[in-house]
């Protein structure tokens, strides 16, 4: 175990005119780093099985992000009297979400963690997007339904694309990992590996989504400028 935690990370970079995916290296690997490998597991909607880690960071060079602002809706309740009884309408129950098996603590307590090591180098916290967090929640499932690890889906879409689908104009990265049982195990498996730390302790990144499938434990950090 390379990285003294068991699991695999990722990290991805793309070009910022064609946004193309690539997998297993960094900005920096391109130059000479290494792939940095760590002992897994996973599976699919049961026990988890070994499996071999890669290490996968990516970044892009798109402009910063613009300022989001968040609606909110509200529900009216009517009540109706008679002179002998009173009638009050239900609520109306809440939709049903579309989120796969997820851990919401765990994921809030990466990007505390995140935010405390962004704290001690000197940038500001990132603040969690909900589109944001739509485009790593949703990665984190699809790799767990359908048994794969990488920051492109099996049909070519690469992270920048996944953010744009859910209305984030302006993709900046991406660090995956599988097999970490905690927000420890994986923040500390992320900040031993250089390519997945400069995600991390980017100080012109401004946003952060995080995504958690517990089927074979795939994690999904964006990153939007």
């Amino acid at each position: 175990m390379l990285l003294g935690a068991a699991g695999a990370t990722g990290v991805a970079v793309a070009n910022p005119e064609q946004l193309a995916p690539f997998v297993g290296e960094s900005a920096a690997q391109r130059s000479g780093s290494d792939n940095i490998g760590v002992g897994g597991v996973g599976g699919v909607g049961g026990p988890a099985q070994s499996r071999e880690p890669e290490l996968l960071p990516t970044t892009t060079e798109a402009p910063p992000s613009t300022e989001t602002t968040t609606g909110t809706t509200t529900t009216t309740e009517t009540t109706t009297t008679t002179t002998e009884t009173t009638t009050t309408t239900a609520e109306p129950s809440p939709e049903p979400t579309t989120t796969t098996p997820a851990d919401v603590p765990q994921a809030q307590q990466v990007v505390a963690l995140v935010n405390e090591a962004r704290d001690l180098a000197g940038c500001k916290p990132l603040k969690v997007d909900e589109r944001v967090v739509e485009a790593a929640q949703g990665h984190s499932a699809d790799m767990a339904q359908r048994d794969y690890f990488s920051h492109t889906t099996p049909e070519g879409v690469d992270f920048a694309q996944r953010m744009r689908a859910a209305g984030y104009p302006s993709p900046g990265g991406e660090n995956i990992a599988m097999g970490q049982r905690s927000a420890e195990q994986v923040m500390r498996a992320w900040m031993n590996s250089d390519g997945h730390r400069r995600n991390i302790l980017n100080c012109g990144f401004t946003t952060i989504g995080v995504g958690l499938d517990t089927r074979g434990w795939y994690w999904t950090q964006n990153f939007g400028w």
